[in-house]
């Protein structure tokens, strides 16, 4: 499969899942299928919670490519600062804090000893995309950095060098899956153990010890769904229907299985609908062929 094809599933795939997902956040497990029993039946963007049909929420919206440190976290602050419909309580302490882009994450962590949220996660698709021509190091590398503005703890560091990692791996035409003993390998040492458990085969999220919205059981969700599923669609109904943080979940399972089946796995009645809101920037909106021009501009 041509890169391009993986870039644009990533993309597209990850804001197709969020955009899915948002309106069954935080709702019981299986709420996806009881609403839509029926595989391919269509009407599944349907919106709900706030948001509109096919709208993605800020897993998406927050999305940046590149590695200008104080560029992506004064883009992120203008964001926060124009009163986005949906913003995590600590990317929005982190980013309304007052305090310089390379203090203000590890500021919150030394106060509130908790910042392992799944936020890191969410919108990591474009840069895992970005940097994935430079090889293995340098792209876990820049998860780590670009994960480490909001977040002050390492373990959101390291879930998102996983995953810029899987789709790196998914480019080259690899099986994510069977390289990921060697991707734990380059985790940190004191992370390493947490994640080989929920990346294992074995693994069910049902054995989560924490919320879906910690980064270990969404990227352990995500790759459960990718595992057990044949096909985009089921793998994004699998993540949804595991309820809790349902747009973020269904999200990064959108990007694995975007870039595992490419984009013209995702089906069309799903991408039609597809728009991106961007909160600050002049009421600009992305559809389907602005993220398309993205990801080429992107994955190129």
């Amino acid at each position: 499969m041509k890169r391009i094809q993986r870039a644009a599933g990533v993309i597209v795939g990850s804001a197709v899942g969020d955009a899915l997902g948002g309106p069954f956040e935080f709702g019981p497990q299986g709420a996806f299928s009881a609403r839509f029993p029926a595989p391919g039946a269509g009407d599944e963007m349907c919106g709900g919670g706030g948001w509109d049909p096919g709208e993605a929420t800020d897993d998406t919206q927050m999305a940046r490519g590149g590695l200008n440190l104080p560029d992506i976290f004064a883009r992120f602050q203008r964001w926060a600062a124009s009163e986005p419909k949906d913003i995590g309580l600590q990317t929005e302490d982190v980013l309304t804090n007052g305090m310089p882009w390379d203090l203000a994450a590890a500021i919150h962590f030394q106060v509130n000893q908790r910042a392992a949220g799944n936020g890191s996660l969410m919108r990591a698709s474009t840069s895992a995309v970005h940097f994935a021509a430079a090889g293995q190091e340098a792209t876990m590398d820049a998860a780590r950095r670009i994960a480490a503005l909001p977040h002050g703890d390492r373990a959101a560091w390291e879930g998102t060098a996983i995953f810029h990692e899987l789709i790196r791996v998914t480019f080259e035409d690899a099986d994510p899956l069977t390289a990921l003993p060697d991707i734990l390998a380059h985790v940190h040492p004191d992370h390493r153990g947490r994640y080989a458990t929920v990346l294992a085969p074995d693994w069910h999220p049902d054995q989560a010890t924490e919320f879906n919205g910690a980064v270990w059981p969404c990227l352990g969700s995500a790759v459960w769904a990718l595992r057990t599923t044949s096909s985009f669609e089921d793998a994004i109904r699998a993540a949804i229907d595991l309820g809790g943080d349902t747009d973020t979940v269904a999200a990064v399972t959108g990007g694995l299985a975007g870039s595992y089946f490419g984009l013209d796995a995702i089906p069309a009645r799903w991408t039609q609908p597809l728009h991106v809101p961007l909160p600050g920037f002049d009421g600009r909106v992305l559809h389907l062929a602005d993220l398309l021009h993205l990801a080429h501009r992107l994955g190129g």
